[in-house]
């Protein structure tokens, strides 16, 4: 009989508790004995590691956040922080560790695989910057959470002639903000990938006053040299060129909140499966994830080698489009 724990790590994302869900019931059914640990890489390092069962992750498929909670752990990051996890585990009896999130918590599981204990991570962030996986539990949600409050801002913006700057999560990938952009009909779309001329951009904007139109939206990247701040000051500075008055949102952790969309439901359950199914094949080190539309197994030493590009395709698209 094995025994396998699970724990969540890092920003939550919509979707996690699906996974987890999947990872319990389908060990389970194999005939092993599952594992909670609370509170991410602190958990293991206080041994806070619960016997689950299937009735313990019912009920959870549509709730958001995470139910084993995540913390920071700076203790991890040392060589004595993890061998001190990993003397947990062993006490335990744990045969192998499934670790839910993106990049940082990914850094860390395969950290743990390189002093030999056996793991296996799946693909979590909101960001959808994890290399490995086309798509990341929690990016469908974030995603639909922004274009509501861009469709929301459009009514209002065209009421008062305004611009809207709306500044959505993402770290230092604009996946969230290209997308939002493309899918609400931005005028324009800041993103960290692409250098942006602030000139250029308040000349797009005063054309499209000049035209006529009612309102203008700018979706913002979070981690874009000029975000929603830098933007609004700048617009309130030079307002004669623009036309339009200035507002900014800033929709922050509201994007990580809420129930998960159907597609992170499902894809959350497709990764826990496929991690149990990488544990039963004894392939560890690896981080599951999607590509096209199959579930596969990624090195995690190539996961955290490399970064995940925005598709030019799409960068393109949304310069002919806004």
């Amino acid at each position: 009989m094995k025994r396998v724990a699970v724990l969540t790590s890092g920003g939550d994302a919509p979707g996690m508790n699906a996974a987890i869900r999947s990872c319990i019931r389908c060990g389970i059914s194999k005939g092993w004995e599952m594992y909670g640990v609370r509170n991410g890489y602190k958990g293991l390092i206080a041994s806070t590691i619960i016997q689950m069962g299937t009735r313990d992750v019912g009920g959870i498929l549509q709730k958001g956040g995470t139910v084993l909670g995540s913390a920071r752990c700076p203790e991890f990051q040392t060589v004595e922080g993890r061998e001190l996890a990993i003397r947990n585990l062993h006490q335990t009896g744990i045969d192998a560790l499934i670790v839910i999130g993106g990049n940082g918590s990914q850094t860390g599981n395969y950290e743990l695989h390189k002093m030999g204990f056996p793991v296996v991570g799946i693909a979590s962030t909101i960001d959808n910057d994890l290399y490995g996986s086309e798509m990341t539990i929690g990016v469908d949600t974030a995603l639909n959470i922004a274009l509501e409050a861009l469709d929301r801002l459009k009514v209002t913006a065209s009421s008062h002639q305004r611009a809207f700057l709306l500044e959505v999560m993402g770290r230092n990938c604009g996946y969230l903000a290209l997308m939002s952009g493309i899918a609400g009909g931005a005028e324009a779309i800041i993103l960290p990938e692409v250098e942006t001329d602030i000139e250029e951009l308040a000349e797009e904007l005063h054309q499209a006053y000049e035209h006529g139109k009612a309102h203008a939206i700018v979706v913002v990247a979070e981690g874009a040299k000029y975000n929603a701040a830098a933007l609004t000051q700048y617009f309130k500075d030079n307002r004669e060129r623009l036309g339009f008055s200035v507002r900014s949102t800033i929709l922050g952790h509201v994007q990580r909140g809420g129930e998960p969309s159907a597609f992170d439901r499902i894809l959350g359950s497709r990764f826990g499966y496929g991690a149990i199914q990488a544990i039963e094949r004894g392939e560890f080190g690896v981080l599951v994830g999607l590509k096209n539309n199959s579930v596969v197994a990624t090195p995690l030493e190539t996961v955290v080698a490399n970064k995940k590009e925005l598709n030019p395709e799409l960068i393109t698209l949304a310069k002919i489009l806004d």
